[in-house]
């Protein structure tokens, strides 16, 4: 395969229409009991488009969406793009006060949401946390419809009020380097920060990502990743319109309810985290299991027993098996193995650069350091994002005066130029293939009143790859106990943020200048 990054499409509004022609009546999503082709999806996102103009979207709104992998999501999501607006995904786990922070930063105009996902009502979650004064509008896309929101259907109905020209124009004057996602990454701040990032950037970068992992027409895809991160939007969403692929979306991920599915709708590509496969692997009923039509799996952000992979191809007949880094401020995509890497290349290391795209191991001056030393990766190419949202200052830290865009990840590289990422400059940590932040943590935290300090840092674990564990120094007078802190926690903040653990000390220890030695208090946790 020689490696290109052309792509034929230099907006998301164009791959809507190129997928119709090129795969028409092909079966281009299926949800319960829709099961819809390509012409009729672009026929649903045009449609969703012209309601939101007829409600009042224009060229660059902000337009949100909360809500699980359903086929509401893709119609709404696509039809902000075709409409000229800014998609802004946000994360289905977040709590009232975490979305409404990213409604408020991004200046979202409306959101859709849903009322009834996992006996959670995400209306009620925001306003009971006084959230969403900032919004004109709020569209529920499943559930009961609250007072002072309006359902789907109703919404879907202001098409007609809009001609289909009209429509057509709005989506043909959108450019390659408009933005299309604005998508929240939080960082050392302790505030999620918006990546603004541009049409021709994921095209180019998701057509590149279709190549490697040879995503093809007629492959059904099941879309485990959530739909608001970039794995589920660009290399789920994105890529099944790129290819032919179906889109066959998962809103809960449960390891049975996976199994069952791979046979019940031939599903060919499986994308997720080690655990899952390993999970399928151990499963005793496995050999249950019709998994013949498996063929492709891209997975990631944990380490990778090599074996694991030769049993992925020997017992799951899986025939590509990818594994790849990225980061929100790139597009999402960065490094990847290629399908024909050998075992331990896929295991050991996250690929190396996608073509037209540079990747570096650098020192704390930005020089690049020798093949096999440690250094922060940094990157530099058509992927990276335009900067974060009204926030010039961390745009600066992050890409510097050169163009590179700076990781805040401890990698080593080989000598083919693989990446293996053996640390992380900055705190984050990954939960179950979550971003975590120590410093939004400790922030929310420091909103109960018994909690006076606190430092929150990253420690492994068998099932989820690393979790939160939190060490606090209770506020004077306060007498705190670890399950009413961990309890707090779940009603304060997304599950995969909570610490499984909270240690207490009389104070933290500090460096010279003031910083929380996290190493020190990581040692003290892994001896208890």
């Amino acid at each position: 395969m020689s490696e290109q990054a052309v792509a034929p499409w230099s907006t998301i509004c164009e791959l809507v229409d190129d997928a119709a022609r090129r795969f028409g009546d092909r079966e281009a999503l299926v949800d319960g009991d829709v099961r819809w082709s390509f012409s009729e999806l672009r026929d649903r996102i045009r449609a969703s488009a012209r309601a939101l103009m007829a409600s009042g979207i224009e060229p660059g709104d902000r337009v949100a969406v909360w809500a699980p992998n359903i086929w509401e999501w893709v119609v709404v999501g696509l039809g902000i793009h075709l409409a000229g607006g800014v998609l802004v995904p946000v994360n289905t786990r977040f709590k009232g006060r975490e979305a409404d922070y990213i409604l408020q930063r991004s200046r979202a105009r409306i959101l859709f949401t849903v009322t009834d996902f996992l006996d959670t009502d995400y209306v009620a979650l925001l306003r009971a946390a006084d959230g969403g004064a900032s919004l004109d509008e709020i569209v529920v896309l499943r559930g009961t419809v609250p007072q002072g929101t309006t359902g789907f259907a109703e919404f879907l109905e202001r098409a007609q009020r809009v001609d289909e020209a009209d429509g057509d124009a709005r989506a043909g004057a959108v450019r390659g380097d408009d933005l299309c996602h604005i998508m929240f990454t939080s960082g050392t701040t302790g505030l999620p920060k918006g990546a603004m990032l541009v049409h021709s950037a994921i095209c180019r970068g998701f057509k590149s990502w279709c190549d490697v992992i040879g995503l093809r027409a007629g492959d059904r895809y099941l879309i485990v990743n959530p739909y608001f991160h970039a794995f589920g939007l660009n290399s789920g969403i994105l890529a099944c319109l790129m290819t032919g692929a179906t889109n066959i979306p998962h809103a809960v991920f449960d390891v049975p309810a996976v199994m069952a599915r791979v046979p019940e709708e031939r599903i060919s590509m499986l994308p997720g985290p080690p655990a899952i496969y390993q999970t399928i692997l151990n499963h005793p009923d496995l050999d249950s299991f019709d998994m013949s039509t498996l063929r492709l799996a891209v997975t990631g952000a944990a380490a990778i027993p090599v074996e694991m992979i030769h049993q992925m191809r020997d017992r799951l007949g899986f025939e590509n098996i990818v594994t790849g880094y990225g980061l929100t401020e790139a597009s999402g995509i960065a490094t990847m193995c290629r399908h024909d890497d050998d075992a331990e290349t896929i295991a050991r290391t996250s690929g190396r650069a996608i073509p037209d795209v540079e990747v570096q191991v650098v020192d704390d001056d930005g020089v690049e350091v020798p093949r096999g030393e440690p250094g922060e990766i940094v990157v530099r190419g058509y992927n990276v994002m335009v900067g974060y949202l009204d926030d010039p200052e961390q745009t600066a830290e992050t890409i510097d005066a050169d163009g590179w865009l700076h990781s805040g990840d401890i990698g080593v590289m080989d000598a083919q130029g693989n990446i293996d990422i053996t640390d992380r400059k900055k705190d984050m940590f990954i939960v179950g293939g979550f971003n975590a932040y120590p410093a939004e943590i400790e922030n929310i935290m420091l909103a109960h009143p018994g909690i006076g300090q606190v430092a929150i840092f990253g420690m492994p674990d068998e099932r989820l790859g690393e979790v939160a564990v939190a060490t606090v120094v209770p506020a004077p007078g306060a007498n705190l106990d670890e399950a009413e802190v961990i309890a707090w926690c779940r009603d304060q903040m997304a599950n995969y943020k909570v610490p499984r653990r909270v240690r207490f000390a009389d104070a933290l220890p500090l460096n010279a200048s003031g910083k929380v030695l996290k190493y020190v208090l990581r040692e003290q946790a892994s001896t208890e």
